[in-house]
C-alpha cells in the first residue's frame, strides 16, 4: 500500500514537472498559449510560476523565473517525497 502511494506521488510530481517544461517550451510559440492544450497547461502551471515572476524580473526578452522555478520544484519535491516515504514508514503502511 505504501509503495503504491509513493508511486502515485512520484508520478504526480513528474507529471507536473513535465507540464512546467511544456509551458516553458510552449512560451516560445505564441499559438501554443491560444490552443486548447496550451490554455490548459497554462492554467495549471501559471500559479506556481507567478510566485517566481514576482521576485525575478525578466532580463529584456528573457525570463529566467521558470528555470529557477524548475530547480526549486525539483529540490523541494525531493524533500516532499522523502517526507512522504518517512511518514508512511512511521505509520506502518
Amino acid at each position: 500500500m505504501g509503495s503504491t502511494i509513493l508511486l502515485i506521488g512520484s508520478y504526480a510530481f513528474e507529471a507536473y514537472y513535465w507540464l512546467i517544461l511544456i509551458s516553458i517550451f510552449g512560451s516560445w510559440f505564441p499559438q501554443f498559449q491560444t490552443s486548447k492544450i496550451g490554455g490548459w497547461v497554462y492554467k495549471l502551471v501559471e500559479p506556481y510560476l507567478s510566485l517566481f515572476r514576482r521576485f525575478i524580473p525578466p532580463l529584456g526578452p528573457i525570463d529566467f523565473s521558470p528555470i529557477i522555478a524548475l530547480f526549486v520544484y525539483r529540490y523541494l519535491g525531493g524533500f516532499a517525497m522523502e517526507g512522504l516515504r518517512l511518514s508512511l514508514n512511521t505509520i506502518g503502511i
